[in-house]
């Protein structure tokens, strides 16, 4: 058997349900992943994880590697054993958060040299040394080490295009272990349909097991992203799985799917449960206000999440007004579960052929407002 595989089981309109194969199971698609940044999914247990339906956990790669380091993870057994964590794990590059969170970078067609967040100490990140760390984290899927570059600037776009495909060749080349992990090539090119033409087509031709989108959910507007994913998608392998990352509302998932996305991450559902927001079908609810004191409801009458089937909205707000740490567990789970469920729904949906009714359904009480 082969180890990575997608099999496709039904389609409505551009719509995709199947299963990715990976050493350590199954991944129903479209699947959302949690994000576990530094090996953990805030407030949330593996336990806890494999009871709301997740089939995919993601870590990061920059993080990891400053704290506690690749090496010891490596020695510790690896992602899995380390975070108790035995479904498949996927790890981005570290390239967005060495544009995002190194106070200083520096870099030039070799890689990049930034100054940690952490301790200001100074380190060097190429794509051999990408590659590298995330073999030793021993993540399922990987990804290559790309640039993130100004969205607004089209001629350093391209410059950053081009040496992100270099990258990618070399990360391609670096990657010895086909049978353990799947190495993603990342599509970049901003909001420029002729630069993510051209960036599909490079990366197409260096034959990955799988496929990103990267670049977006970073302050376009949504009319934008759509844009960019009718014209990237289906440039796209329809064998290969299509990763759309960082996109993590109800709605971009929604419209994701239509386009054909099998994959999605996203910090926003524990980010804001941790904020004391909770999602609902019919947007975000802040859970601080005085309003849901005396609610004997849950957080939404339609979860069947632990949080929704035990607990009031008055009493998580009363947990989040004494400051109780269950609160964020509680919200976390709750706000967790409703992706998860929406990407149940949506997989029962393409099978039974109504995708567009429940798509409709979904997106009608945003209307206008996308963003919640």
């Amino acid at each position: 058997m082969v180890p990575f595989s997608l099999s496709l089981h039904a389609r409505d309109g551009d719509a995709r349900a199947g299963v990715f194969s990976t050493p350590h199971g199954p991944i129903p698609t479209p699947a959302f992943a949690p994000v576990g940044t530094r090996a953990t999914v805030k407030s949330v247990t593996p336990a806890q994880l494999n009871d709301i339906g997740a089939s995919l956990l993601l870590a990061n790669t920059y993080h990891l590697y400053l704290r506690p380091g690749d090496e010891l993870i490596a020695e510790m057994g690896k992602l899995h054993t380390f975070m108790g964590w035995d479904g498949p794990i996927l790890t981005d590059s570290g390239g967005f958060q060495v544009w995002s969170l190194g106070e200083i970078n520096t870099v030039d067609d070799d890689g990049v040299t930034f100054q940690s967040h952490l301790d200001g100490s100074y380190h060097r990140f190429t794509p051999e040394q990408s590659i590298a760390i995330q073999q030793n984290l021993g993540a399922d899927i990987i990804m290559c080490f790309d640039e993130l570059a100004d969205a607004d600037d089209r001629e350093y776009m391209r410059r950053a295009l081009q040496r992100t495909h270099r990258w990618a060749e070399r990360c391609r080349a670096a990657w010895d272990n086909p049978a353990e992990q799947a190495l993603f090539g990342i599509v970049q090119g901003g909001i420029f349909d002729d630069l993510r033409r051209e960036s599909a087509a490079a990366l197409v031709a260096m034959d990955f097991p799988g496929y990103a989108v990267g670049g977006l959910s970073v302050g376009e507007s949504k009319a934008d992203m759509h844009r960019v994913l009718d014209t990237t998608l289906p440039l796209l392998p329809a064998d290969k799985p299509r990763y759309l990352m960082g996109v993590g509302t109800l709605p971009d998932l929604v419209n994701g799917v239509m386009r054909g996305v099998d994959l999605f991450d996203c910090v926003l559902p524990t980010r804001v449960a941790r904020h004391g927001q909770a999602l609902t079908r019919l947007g975000r609810v802040n859970m601080r206000n005085a309003e849901h004191a005396r609610s004997r409801e849950p957080l939404d009458t339609a979860c069947d999440c632990y949080a929704c089937q035990h607990f009031t909205r008055g009493y998580i707000r009363h947990l989040i007004q004494a400051g109780e740490m269950l609160a964020s567990t509680l919200l976390s789970i709750h706000n967790l579960r409703m992706l998860i469920r929406l990407t149940e729904d949506m997989r029962a949906a393409i099978r039974a052929g109504t995708f567009s009714d429940l798509a409709a359904s979904i997106l009608e009480p945003f209307g206008a407002n996308q963003t919640l």
